[in-house]
């Protein structure tokens, strides 16, 4: 006699992005792509500094990986201005989002096609000029305006972030982060 058992749908893969980052600001963006991207994808932040290290990310993977059916993407979003962070994160397994030589250099790509290097303090001074919204630009918090430029210029900065050599000045490896999550929101 056959069972009246009602069958049991298979297990989907919950698929889960851990970004370690460096700073608030990095953090603040972070959260501002969860809002964007409602893809099936949980995006996970955690602000850890400059006390980065294998351990930590091996650590801070395991925390999230709840079932067999996880799978934790890992993404380590740092400025490269620093040589001994950078050091740090060779040693690291985990997808780099690098910014050199930091993370507003991905402002300013939505702004405008920097191809030259560029130290910190003039990246900053660049950015507040390269468009009216960033005039009064500080770090850890964006404006709503900010907010919606950015994610109107997203695909801009991602076409030009993309034809930049990675982990070389001007550069940043963030766009990958967006093309995983617009690839999955479809």
């Amino acid at each position: 006699m056959a069972s009246r058992r009602e069958k049991t749908t298979p297990k989907q893969m919950r698929k889960i992005a851990l970004v370690i980052c460096e700073g608030e600001t990095e953090g603040c963006y972070i959260n501002l792509l969860k809002t964007w991207y409602k893809s099936p994808i949980r995006i996970v932040s955690h602000i850890e500094g400059t006390k980065i290290t294998p351990s930590l990310v091996e650590k801070r993977t395991k925390e999230l990986k709840i079932s067999q059916w996880d799978k934790v993407y890992t993404f380590l979003m740092y400025d490269m201005d620093v040589q001994a962070i950078n050091e740090k994160l060779q040693k690291c397994k985990a997808e780099m989002l690098l910014s050199n030589p930091c993370f507003e250099i991905w402002l300013l790509l939505h702004a405008k096609d920097q191809k030259t290097a560029i130290e910190t303090g003039s990246l900053i001074k660049e950015l507040k000029k390269s468009a009216p919204v960033w005039k009064n630009y500080s770090k850890s918090s964006f404006t709503d305006t900010q907010k919606s430029f950015l994610n109107d210029k997203t695909d801009v900065a991602v076409e030009r972030a993309k034809k930049l050599q990675e982990f070389q000045n001007p550069s940043t490896g963030i766009y990958k982060l967006i093309e995983m999550l617009k690839g999955n929101a479809r």
